[in-house]
């Protein structure tokens, strides 16, 4: 029971993780309809710079705070000179183009910035376990602490502001939005301000968890996002929670118990999804659109 208890608590802590950059790919999918394959990338280039301050001595804290405020209005520029232009010839294959070109610039980027060699991110959570008869590490708390900061903050935006009803609305119909005044553009460029935020935050903790981290960073955890977003629903954040919290766990277990070929932890989480979508297309949490003809 120990055993399935720490497995669980390190499966958390890798969900939440996951959570994080599901969170900003919802975010993005709801303001825009359209998905950032750069998204991962993004959050690793914004790393690096995480890493490089607190190389120069700032705390990891300070680091991080400043990295989400730079990686915020990085993102607003992002939408406005590079998606902007492209979204505008009502072909979103051109926006997928331009984020897989986005992807490689990054990872590019990166290695020509700050090299090839491995790097080693100091952790914000004290090291040590948070009971002495299980192995579940202090950082696996603070990650969840991290991840239930997000969504109380994410809630109060959208349900209890302006700006979060602006957004909602331009997520449901833009058209109408237009209408009565909402400057659509501006809520576009929010969302993915916002979401590149989140995923520097997101980035900063899969670099903590490690002996060390290069521009490969992101790639896998990529990959479990969208996987923990298709689960939960692209366009329902609790939906990003849920799935990165069950991505995360069942890929902890499937590790710890299933002894089969190497690679098998990518297996079982993605079964689980494809199951679930068989029965759920929109996913566990998201919405049924009906249109009348």
């Amino acid at each position: 029971m120990q055993l399935f208890i720490s497995q669980v608590a390190n499966g958390i802590g890798s969900g939440v993780v996951y959570a994080s950059v599901a969170l900003a790919l919802v975010l993005i999918y709801r303001t825009t309809g359209l998905l950032n394959f750069a998204q991962g990338e993004m959050a690793m280039f914004a790393t690096f710079f995480t890493w490089w301050l607190t190389d120069q001595g700032l705390k990891i804290g300070f680091a991080i705070i400043i990295s989400m405020a730079l990686s915020f209005v990085g993102g607003a520029i992002i939408e406005r000179v590079v998606i902007r232009p492209v979204e505008s010839a009502n072909n979103p294959l051109n926006v997928v183009i331009v984020t897989l070109g986005l992807f490689l610039a990054f990872g590019s980027l990166a290695q020509l910035i700050f090299g090839t060699d491995p790097q080693q991110m100091p952790s914000p959570f004290p090291s040590g376990r948070v009971f002495s008869g299980y192995s579940i590490q202090k950082s696996v708390l603070g990650f969840a602490l991290v991840l239930v900061a997000e969504c109380v903050l994410l809630y109060l935006l959208f349900q209890h502001t302006r700006i979060g009803l602006a957004l909602r609305a331009v997520a449901s119909n833009p058209e109408s939005s237009r209408l009565i005044g909402i400057n659509t553009g501006h809520m576009l460029m929010l969302g993915w301000a916002l979401a590149a935020a989140l995923g520097t935050l997101a980035g900063a903790l899969v670099a903590t968890k490690g002996t060390g981290f290069d521009a490969s960073l992101m790639q896998e955890v990529l990959v479990y996002a969208f996987a923990a977003a298709a689960l939960g629903g692209f366009d329902s954040p609790i939906g990003a929670v849920v799935g990165g919290l069950i991505v995360g766990v069942a890929q902890s277990l499937t590790v710890e118990y299933v002894d089969a070929l190497d690679g098998i932890e990518v297996v079982v989480p993605f079964a689980l999804i494809l199951l679930v979508l068989l029965v759920k297309p929109n996913g566990l949490f998201g919405r049924t659109i009906v249109e009348r003809v």
